[in-house]
């Protein structure tokens, strides 16, 4: 026990973001709470237009963000609003390019129309997949080097956040495009590092308080148990991501940006971890 205090001293200086995936609504249709959560966290991955999002509702998160200086990234995923973007859908990788690169640039155009209206700076800083576009990328290398192209064609500068060990981690690295690495505060891992099926029992951390010590034990880079074997699992984390797409959300996010300030984070905007 004496050993690991130096170690969580140091921990405890490292800056970190905390991210939420917003703006996942269509027309008058609601899902997250985005003004209250841009509250809480740090940076906003926003639909742009494929699991959910249309025009009005990208340029109120991207306004909404950077009113309250919350950095802004992409989060684009299947063009499958019925399945909310869970379901994976075959694609070509020219296929794959042409998703990402398109819902990225609408999320900058949405970005510049809020900018245009309120004379405060709105940028698109990162890029982050969507539900099974995501995870697909973490375990297929030439689904996730197609999305990296895609960044990289439509900015260079364009972070990749992406789940910590994976493929698209990888991948990023490879094409030389700035990256940070994301843990789920309030999902269950499997022993490969990889998310827990949404079925498996254990899989959804609902409670704030599990998911705000499960969100700093991952912060810490301390083992966590894995839902399929009941090993350790040791990830690195830049950002800790929480869902927003569930009643539960606001009081989640609250309880574990409160936990990992009071563990020492400092919770900063995606550009100061990778800076």
């Amino acid at each position: 026990m004496l050993r690991l205090r130096p170690a969580i001293r140091a921990f405890a200086t490292k800056k970190l973001n905390l991210n939420a995936d917003l703006g996942e609504g269509f027309g008058p249709w609601r899902l997250t709470d985005d003004a209250a959560l841009m509250d809480i966290v740090t940076s906003a991955n926003v639909a742009c237009g494929g699991h959910a999002g249309d025009a009005a509702t990208m340029v109120r998160a991207c306004a909404l963000a950077a009113d309250r200086g919350v950095s802004i990234g992409a989060h684009p995923g299947y063009d499958d609003k019925p399945g909310f973007g869970r379901r994976v859908i075959p694609l070509s990788m020219d296929e794959v390019e042409e998703l990402v690169a398109c819902q990225v640039g609408a999320l900058r155009g949405a970005a510049r129309l809020a900018r245009a209206r309120s004379g405060i700076r709105v940028d698109v800083t990162h890029v982050k997949p969507h539900g099974a576009l995501n995870n697909v990328a973490c375990v297929d290398a030439a689904v996730a080097a197609a999305i990296c192209r895609a960044v990289q064609a439509v900015d260079a500068s364009l972070i990749v956040l992406a789940p910590a060990g994976s493929e698209l981690l990888k991948a990023a690295e490879a094409h030389e495009l700035p990256a940070a690495a994301e843990v789920f505060a309030d999902r269950g891992y499997l022993a490969d590092g990889t998310l827990a099926p949404r079925k498996l029992e254990g899989a959804l951390i609902v409670d704030a308080e599990a998911a705000a010590a499960n969100a700093v034990r991952l912060a810490r880079g301390e083992p966590v148990r894995a839902l399929d074997t009941g090993g350790d699992v040791v990830l690195e984390a830049d950002s800790v991501c929480v869902h927003g797409d569930k009643p539960s959300a606001v009081a989640q996010a609250k309880a574990v940006r409160d936990a990992l300030v009071g563990a020492g984070f400092e919770l900063v905007a995606l550009p100061e971890v990778v800076e």
